[in-house]
């Protein structure tokens, strides 16, 4: 594969405060192996996009969906020679809970769906980064991604009883303290739950443990100072991070470029 060169580009736009929305172009290779901690939820629009997931390749034609679970690694890179175009949104876990409350998050086995129920409920939030949604809209397309998500899933009632309560307490504590010193106990605490109940809980509902949560949210940070003109040290410290080396290792792991690169490439939308 050609390496990524002037051609390659990436179109951002945060969607909403909990949605983020891309369209990208890239000739040859895309993506080392990382994983993101929420859903990664997109569509191919010309080419074939390809990546490694759950430990086969997998080929996205244009038209197909692509449905990448929290936390689950995956790389990208054209599968043909004309590259690839593509919208990706990455949704939170915590938006899925809303409408499917204490049920663990649904999964799309290999990743990819022709579903047309599936191909209906992204439409509408993908299409947000042309013209932006209105709240009510946006809420309503939530609802329908969740409800077709679970059914493409083909999820079975589960008596796990998990304290979505508790879970979310501590994932509000975290987004009260990115520039803080975040520990377990301190979630425990504040949720009024085990840590270790609070923990596994948090994973199944949030599809990733409380601490990569936190990274990830500092990482959100960093991506708008970083577009809002920042330098890489100024984005770091403001983020929470100790400095920009500890920044661009957590970076590079969670999107599979460096931060450097991902500021000299990506513009926002109009």
């Amino acid at each position: 594969m050609k390496p990524n060169n002037s051609r390659d580009w990436i179109v951002h736009s945060p969607g909403s405060d909990q949605i983020e929305i891309i369209e990208a172009f890239f000739s040859g290779h895309a993506y080392d192996l990382h994983r993101h901690d929420t859903y990664a939820i997109g569509r191919t629009f010309a080419g074939v996009q390809s990546f490694r997931y759950r430990g086969a390749l997998r080929n996205n034609h244009p038209g197909g969906i692509m449905v990448l679970h929290p936390d689950e690694l995956h790389d990208g890179h054209a599968g043909s020679v004309d590259g690839f175009l593509y919208r990706m949104m990455y949704i939170e876990p915590a938006l899925i809970q809303q409408v499917l409350p204490s049920r663990s998050l649904p999964f799309v086995p290999g990743g990819l769906s022709h579903d047309d129920r599936l191909i209906r409920a992204t439409a509408v939030l993908l299409g947000a980064l042309d013209s932006p949604l209105e709240s009510l809209e946006t809420d309503d397309a939530l609802y329908d991604l969740a409800l077709a998500l679970n059914a493409v899933s083909g999820a079975i009632p589960t008596r796990t009883v998990l304290d979505y309560a508790a879970a979310e307490r501590a994932r509000e504590f975290i987004h009260d303290n990115l520039g803080a010193t975040v520990t377990i106990d301190q979630l425990s605490e504040h949720a009024n739950r085990d840590r270790w109940g609070l923990s596994r809980d948090f994973r199944q509902l949030f599809g990733t443990s409380p601490h990569r949560y936190l990274i990830m949210r500092r990482l959100d940070r960093v991506k708008q100072a970083l577009i809002a003109g920042q330098t890489l040290v100024e984005a770091a410290l403001a983020a929470g991070f100790y400095d920009q080396s500890h920044m661009s290792r957590h970076f590079c792991q969670a999107f599979g470029i460096s931060p450097h690169k991902w500021k000299n490439m990506v513009h926002s939308a109009r």
